[in-house]
């Protein structure tokens, strides 16, 4: 197998005890296939848990990691002990927390859990997450204790603990096992009722040897049918609670990444150390077969880059390469993503198929897609302005969408305060709108994780708008580049990764390190450290920001080109005026459809990578360095229907999500941009037909609007 350098691994499981107090009848680490637990110590040595740190130490630190995730998980953590628990937290805060930021957690049946544990917790900042199944009736149909008594109680008073006020920061939420035979309601109102912070509702491990319990109700979809009736619910609430497995599949369907490594085709970026310290791939592989999540490796032979290699570990980072042909064909497998690898197994084809679920999740999947899909037109199909005006509603969702998960942190607090301050202010919002529009800013707001990391950008996003305005404002941030990219501004280089201030005073900014030194500079003056963006005046647009230094330029599925010096800059900036002189040369007028492509960001790639737009079509257009005029010039009326349709898509729904009509209409948007009339005439067609159904009074507009460029005429 081939090895793919892929996404680093952010999540580590660390197994610190090997045996639990309850005798949950689903658990699939002692009541399945695999019985590796039987020879492990108990309890992980505290050398292991040294050694393993300095193993993701290491690892962090040769991949440049802003953030990684340790869950402490058993068997029941809680029973080594408050005091060799905090001994492990404290090795990895001092190992780990020293290179990156340290996300850490426990996954516990909260029954032994106590104020000594949450008072460790709290000294580390642990996150709590605590496995309930529901009211007292269903969480005692699986989960009792090894005498066969119920669980109920105890983690019941586990979570009201947690919600004492100097504890409820360290809530990380509720995991519930899905049996159909429970109410669902009911379920769902019972967790709801304890206001956690997550939700997260698991399916059974199951495979198709030993496939899950179907219930009594007869239905081919029961998985499906519950979890359509709580996600009906969760909308009737508001969705006050995230839940993980709706949340994921909300984001697939609009093109976003998955959440949770049971659905969607993300890589799996996690890896497991076991009590002995052995390494091994996801815990849910237990069920397949005996000995199936085990590498062969261990913390003290081996190390985590080693671990990514392992040709089981690399079978979960495929993509859709590593789903079956049942799935690649299915309409939904972006959301879906084949299920959960351990769902897949067969004795007779081993992971080379659907999940044992595929029924459930086609069915959760097309059930979520059709109740969320927005029907009525929508005015930006034919309004330019009203589009732009949707999209600016999207980046304050985007920010608030942030503001949820960090909330609590102090540098992210100031930020906010900052952002909401900006937009309040009619002198300063209209800038803060020109900054949170710049293409390779709403990338970085839709797919940064929450961290310290994107806590920087926005933080950066706030004093451009400031700088733009004229206005005064003063933030304080730990900053993990050793340069500060100021979005629409420029560059200014750092002694190094710190914690800066910086404050802005009319047009001027003023950057302050730990050790006193100051960097004053001010919008496009050149200055020491300091490197202003360049603006291009170019025919009928006015200007044109190139952008050859932003963090997060790297979107063209094309090498971008690195910074450019004087002279390079010059002949890229002529590249784009003659290119822009050609075009309204050959079409005075191009610049007055809706398909007109209005860029605000122009990055340089390497050259012979053509003439694009970025992977997320936000509006930002690469130029290879040695690209022709000419060639610009003919590509930028294709590039800008494609632009146009992909800002439809993020402002509203043009299809049902998951369904042909989407690939059609991007076939026939294609199709026009390129000449090919043909095969525009086609998909038109065929949206003309049964695909007509699944599009939204938007889409079918714009179906309307691209059959009468084809000289499609009905009768």
């Amino acid at each position: 197998m081939t090895v793919l350098a892929g996404v680093p691994l952010r999540q580590l499981v660390l197994k610190i005890h090997s045996r639990c107090d309850l005798a949950c009848d689903h658990c699939y680490v002692y009541e399945h296939a695999d019985r590796s637990w039987e020879a492990r110590p108990k309890v992980m040595a505290e050398e292991t848990a040294a050694r393993t740190a300095r193993r993701l130490a290491d690892y962090a630190r040769s991949h440049q990691l802003e953030s990684v995730s340790v869950i402490l998980h058993g068997g029941e953590p809680l029973l080594v002990g408050p005091a060799r628990l905090r001994a492990v937290c404290a090795e990895l805060r001092s190992t780990v927390g020293a290179v990156t930021d340290l996300d850490l957690a426990i996954h516990t049946n909260g029954v032994q859990l106590s104020r000594r544990h949450l008072d460790v917790f709290k000294e580390f900042d642990v996150r709590v997450g605590i496995s309930l199944d529901g009211d007292r009736a269903a969480n005692d149909r699986h989960r009792l204790d090894r005498r066969g008594r119920s669980s109920y109680d105890r983690v019941l008073a586990a979570v009201r603990l947690l919600q004492a006020p100097e504890y409820r920061h360290l809530f990380g939420g509720l995991l519930c096992t899905v049996d159909v035979e429970n109410d669902p309601l009911a379920v769902h109102e019972a967790l709801t009722a304890l206001d956690p912070p997550r939700i997260d509702y698991l399916l059974p491990h199951s495979t198709w040897d030993t496939p899950p319990p179907r219930g009594s109700s007869g239905s081919p979809t029961p998985y499906a049918d519950w979890l359509l009736a709580v996600f009906d619910r969760w909308l009737e609430q508001g969705q006050k609670v995230p839940v993980r497995t709706f949340d994921s599949v909300l984001s697939t369907l609009r093109g976003g990444p998955s959440l949770t490594e049971a659905m969607g085709l993300a890589p799996s970026d996690l890896a497991v150390v076991e009590t002995d310290g052995a390494f091994e791939q996801a815990d849910s592989l237990k069920v397949a077969y005996d000995g199936a999540p085990a590498t062969g490796y261990d913390v003290f032979r081996h190390g985590f880059d080693e671990f990514v290699r392992h040709p089981g570990v690399q079978a979960r980072r495929l993509g859709i390469a590593g789903v079956s042909e049942t799935c690649r064909r299915c309409p939904v497998v972006q959301s879906c993503g084949g299920g959960l690898y351990a769902h897949r197994y067969s004795s007779d084809r081993l992971f080379d198929n659907p999940s044992v679920f595929c029924a459930d999740l086609r069915a959760l999947v097309d059930g979520i897609a059709e109740r969320i899909t927005e029907r009525a037109l929508f005015p930006g199909v034919t309004d330019a302005g009203e589009l732009r005006l949707a999209q600016l509603e999207r980046d304050r969702e985007l920010l608030a969408h942030l503001n949820e998960r960090l909330a609590g942190d102090a540098d992210w607090d100031a930020i906010w305060q900052s952002l909401l301050h900006l937009d309040a202010d009619e002198r300063t919002a209209d800038h803060l709108d020109r900054v949170l529009a710049h293409s390779h800013v709403r990338a970085s707001l839709a797919h940064a994780p929450a961290g310290a990391g994107i806590t920087a950008r926005v933080a950066t996003a706030a004093l451009a708008a400031a700088v733009h305005a004229r206005s005064s404002l003063r933030l304080s941030w730990l900053h993990h580049a050793d340069v500060l990219h100021l979005p629409t501004l420029g560059t200014l280089t750092l002694s190094a990764p710190t914690r800066i201030q910086a404050e802005v005073d009319g047009a001027s900014l003023t950057v302050t390190q730990p050790d006193g030194k100051r960097i004053r500079v001010k919008g496009d003056a050149p200055a020491p450290r300091w490197r202003p963006s360049v603006h291009v005046d170019v025919p009928v647009l006015g200007q044109l920001l190139v952008d050859d230094a932003d963090p997060w330029r790297d979107r063209f599925q094309a090498e971008v080109a690195e910074p450019l010096d004087l002279s390079a800059l010059a002949a890229f900036a002529e590249l784009l005026r003659k290119a822009h002189r050609i075009l309204s040369r050959q079409d005075p007028t191009w610049a007055d459809g809706p398909n007109a492509l209005r860029a605000d960001t122009v990055t340089p790639l390497a050259p012979g990578a053509g003439v694009r737009l970025d992977a997320d079509g936000t509006g930002a257009l690469g130029v290879a360095l040695d690209a022709e005029p000419a060639a610009v010039a003919d590509a930028l009326p294709r590039l800008g229907r494609l632009a146009r349709l992909a800002a439809l898509r993020r402002a509203t729904d043009l299809h049902v999500p998951g369904t042909r009509a989407g690939s059609l209409l991007t076939d026939a948007v294609e199709a026009l941009a390129r000449g090919v009339r043909a095969r525009a005439e086609s998909a038109l067609e065929e949206l003309d037909g049964p695909a007509a159904r699944d599009l939204t009074g938007t889409g079918a507009a714009l179906v309307e609007e691209l059959r009468a460029e084809a000289g499609l005429l009905r009768d």
